[in-house]
């Protein structure tokens, strides 16, 4: 990054913060760093530096994505200069699938990729455990693909809560769970999911999940928050809608002089949900949407009404389980 660009950077800009049901407080946007199959690690850390020095606080991570190696540079060398505090970032991570037996081993593995002694948010990517899928697309299936069972999952939980008592995550949650899956882990966990991330758009609103998550106190983090323009192909069917493209999210950013992208992404902030965008050309653009834009209630409820329920990142490769054990167990 050079000089110029971090002379135009906007560092201090003062992005709100959600407050957790344990007082920690959560930046209410973040920076994704999950680029599709297309965009290299480097590209990725390279962004991520430039959207640190345009003012996010919030940068989402996964071992799964293959790239906190390279964040880790970039965040090693933002911290060795003394022009930020660690203190004042919230960083998260995931364990995969195929580690559910080795929380600890793959914590500490992205610990010292991302060149970090703690992480503020460690989930558990995928309720299902498996090895990595193979190369597939919508109409695949993993044969490796295992079915939620909840007495492993709570082995994997109770992993998760030893990171905490380590010291080496200060909170942990889930991802990709549905309303029986929490409700079974909220009666059983010692240490409570804090967030749960879940794919959140205007044409995908999850109401049910959502206020379920809301009444939980546990903190809905969106991914896909405008739609994923830039989802890999394998995610992609002719049925898909594009949220960008609505009327509604169009007319509501005329009138404001924004882009369609920026009131999906104030939709979901002032609606409780904290977007996790990610984009190389127009990263500060996102995060401005957290500042310059106000929707009124009306706006807010025009929106509501424009949920497709178009699920976007499909989740294929453990189809085989869901659906068989969706059926029977309605999990």
């Amino acid at each position: 990054m050079s000089n110029n660009e971090k002379t135009e950077s906007i560092k201090n800009i003062n992005v709100p913060s959600f407050a957790l049901s344990n007082g920690d407080k959560i930046p209410s946007i973040g920076f994704g760093t999950f680029g599709s199959d297309s965009v290299n690690g480097e590209v990725i850390a390279d962004t991520v530096e430039k959207a640190i020095y345009s003012g996010y606080r919030h940068i989402d991570c996964a071992s799964v994505y293959g790239n906190e190696k390279n964040i880790g540079e970039a965040l090693k060398k933002i911290f060795s200069n003394n022009e930020f505090n660690r203190k004042d970032f919230w960083i998260t991570s995931k364990v995969w699938n195929d580690m559910h037996d080795n929380v600890v081993e793959s914590c500490k593995q992205s610990l010292s990729d991302l060149q970090l002694d703690y992480l503020d948010l460690y989930l558990v990517h995928w309720p299902f455990p498996n090895y990595h899928p193979p190369k597939c697309d919508v109409s695949s299936r993993n044969p490796n693909a295992k079915p939620y069972i909840h007495e492993n999952f709570m082995k994997t939980w109770k992993q998760m809560e030893e990171l905490v008592d380590l010291g080496l995550v200060k909170n942990i949650g889930t991802s990709n769970m549905t309303i029986p899956k929490l409700k079974l882990l909220l009666s059983d966990a010692k240490i409570k999911p804090l967030c749960n991330e879940m794919e959140l758009h205007p044409h995908f609103q999850q109401k049910e999940l959502f206020d379920f998550c809301v009444e939980n106190d546990i903190q809905p983090i969106a991914y896909c928050p405008i739609g994923s323009p830039g989802r890999p192909d394998r995610d992609r069917t002719p049925d898909d809608t594009v949220d960008l493209e609505d009327p509604v999210l169009k007319e509501i950013a005329k009138k404001h002089g924004v882009t369609s992208a920026q009131v999906a992404l104030k939709w979901a902030i002032q609606r409780g949900q904290v977007p996790i965008p990610f984009s190389i050309n127009h990263y500060l653009e996102n995060l401005s949407s957290a500042m310059i834009v106000e929707l009124s209630n009306d706006e807010m409820k025009e929106i509501s009404k424009i949920d497709k329920n178009c699920r976007l990142i499909k989740g294929q490769v453990f189809y085989g389980v869901m659906l068989n054990l969706g059926k029977t167990y309605g999990i």
